[in-house]
């Protein structure tokens, strides 16, 4: 079991597509991972990025779009393999929270292996969604 440290929080926080990248690979989650021209648009675009740091490390990161006033949509949240299970996408999600107020609903779409995890950190599954996919 590895030990950490202190995690910190940062919000808006500029970071890499690269180090975007290595949070995704070292977390699990799927994602363009080699196209870093489109991870860079990714988080250029972001409304909100919430990084979790050990020291100099980033381990964790939650991406949001939003209105600020209606709706927000959590796009990306990914902590590390050997950070899971610290309570570190927990806290991520509530930084997204603290950011959008209390009048503004947060939605995500999960993957199917994260199907169980979203409603042990207070989210509510709901049935009347839509997708068109993207193609690439």
């Amino acid at each position: 079991m590895m030990e950490v440290n202190e995690i910190t929080y940062k919000v808006n926080l500029e970071i890499t597509a690269k180090d975007f990248s290595n949070v995704f690979k070292s977390s699990g989650i799927k994602r363009p991972v080699d196209d870093l021209e489109r991870l860079q648009k990714m988080i250029d675009n972001a409304d909100i990025l919430i990084t979790a740091w050990d020291a100099d490390k980033l381990v964790g990161v939650a991406r949001a779009i939003t209105d600020y006033s209606y709706c927000c949509y959590l796009s990306d949240l990914a902590v590390n393999s050997n950070y899971q299970s610290k309570g570190i996408g927990r806290q991520l999600v509530q930084w997204v929270q603290k950011e959008i107020g209390d009048t503004v609903t947060l939605l995500l779409l999960s993957a199917p292996s994260a199907m169980d995890y979203y409603p042990k950190i207070g989210f509510e599954s709901i049935d009347n969604g839509f997708k068109i996919l993207r193609k690439s």
